[in-house]
């Protein structure tokens, strides 16, 4: 065989797998083009729909004013989750320094493993103790609290009764259950009975609901739903994220604001709001429960433990509730002031007392728009609009804290009025 002939054989075989490749290769490439095309046109679709959520960039700290990239110096900030203005609290911001100080930035592993340090269990007796509940379970998010309950606590032979607005969380955390799921009209006492006597031959029955409805500030119903509950044998759950450090005359939440401390069973609650703003979740309720959500709960058990410095905030925040309850009570004040000058004004604001203050306007591209001249006045606010609320209750949502001025407060309202009657939403 000429040598020619004996290189020729011995590359056939690879021009082969190259040429093979090179068809793999190109079948990926159009997979992605066609994927890339599906995505944009789904892009697309929620730009046309004015729904497009716009991420501005904030240039300073959590606070009732703020540094915005773009915009001028010094807005006012009405739509974050910092109830209580611990977000930049010189002791808080202090507490998480020295922690990260002593104990380090993370710890580079889930709890069970190497994870567990004296803050984290410090932080725990803490809730617990603020909670008035026997024990309590760290988790990276309140989200994960709530992915990680159900699966645990719920099996086959049992019921789980869910209020149809509740947060997503619930929803994706009941999903993951393999419970009996009753979903039952919001806040509707009557449609709960019905499904609770629908639910008696279940094993153990959980009745779920948020504390507070965070779209529209709305109370839960909860001493009529412990009256049912113990009518009917259940077990009661809330998501207390929009209410923990400033409802109720401690700052408990929502059980402690209608009395029923002792007969709500479970409550899941966030420090990434009122209590300093920065992270995490927990569940507090009987200690059986705990342990066994340390040993199946699996957020819990494939997460990292929550950083040193997180907890070290945390635990200042929640030092500083059990120590006075001042802070909490200057928030009915405050709201009610721009709760009235809002309806005054012409204003339909949604809920009744909670320092969540929907301003409805129904047109989503309206809410964007409106949120954006407010901005250009020196007021951030943003418009909230489907998936996030239903299809026509687009609206602003503006969020009072105990930070916030009588000032500020008065600012904000002046703006909406500007802006208000520049779209004819007010006359």
């Amino acid at each position: 065989m000429s040598l020619r002939k004996a290189t020729q054989s011995l590359l056939k075989p690879a021009w082969g797998v190259l040429r093979c490749s090179d068809s793999v290769l190109s079948r990926s490439y159009a997979a992605l083009a066609e994927a890339r095309a599906v995505l944009e046109q789904e892009l697309d679709s929620i730009r046309a729909a004015g729904t497009w959520k716009a991420e501005r960039i904030i240039t300073s700290k959590q606070g009732p004013q703020i540094n915005v990239d773009g915009g001028r110096g010094g807005m006012l900030n009405f739509c974050a989750n910092n109830y209580l203005g611990l977000s930049s609290h010189p002791e808080v911001v202090q507490a998480g320094i020295d922690a990260l100080k002593s104990h380090g930035a993370g710890l580079s592993s889930v709890r069970f493993i190497c994870g567990t340090q004296d803050l984290h269990k410090h932080l725990e007796q803490k809730l617990a103790e603020f909670h008035e509940r026997e024990d309590c379970i760290l988790y990276a998010s309140c989200f994960d609290a709530n992915a990680g309950l159900f699966e645990v606590l719920l099996g086959p032979d049992d019921a789980v009764l869910s209020d149809e607005l509740n947060h997503a969380s619930i929803i994706d955390g009941i999903r993951l259950c393999r419970a009996k799921r009753l979903r039952y009209k919001h806040m509707d006492l009557s449609d709960l009975e019905n499904k609770l006597q629908e639910a008696q031959s279940s094993r153990m029955r959980l009745i779920v609901t948020d504390g507070v409805f965070s779209m529209d500030g709305d109370v839960a119903p909860l001493t009529g739903i412990c009256d049912l509950a113990e009518q009917y044998g259940a077990m009661v759950f809330i998501d207390e994220c929009h209410a923990t450090g400033f409802l109720g005359t401690r700052g408990r939440g929502t059980d402690e604001l209608l009395g029923v401390m002792n007969r709500v069973h479970i409550v899941n609650s966030t420090l990434g709001k009122a209590l300093g703003g920065a992270a995490g979740g927990y569940t507090v309720g009987p200690k059986p429960l705990i342990d066994l959500l340390r040993q199946r709960s699996r957020p819990y058990l494939f997460s990292n433990a929550l950083p040193p410095p997180v907890v070290g905030s945390a635990i200042r925040a929640v030092e500083l509730l059990l120590a006075s309850n001042e802070i909490a009570q200057s928030m009915t004040a405050k709201t009610m002031r721009f709760r009235n000058k809002m309806t005054q004004a012409g204003f339909t604001i949604a809920g009744t007392s909670h320092p969540i203050c929907p301003v409805m306007l129904g047109d989503a591209r309206l809410a964007s728009v409106m949120a954006d001249d407010m901005l250009k006045l020196g007021i951030y606010v943003i418009g909230f609009s489907y998936p996030v609320v239903p299809k026509g209750k687009a609206r602003i949502r503006v969020q009072i804290s105990a930070a916030h001025t009588e000032g500020d407060i008065d600012q904000c309202v002046d703006a909406f009025i500007q802006t208000g009657r520049k779209h004819g939403v007010i006359s």
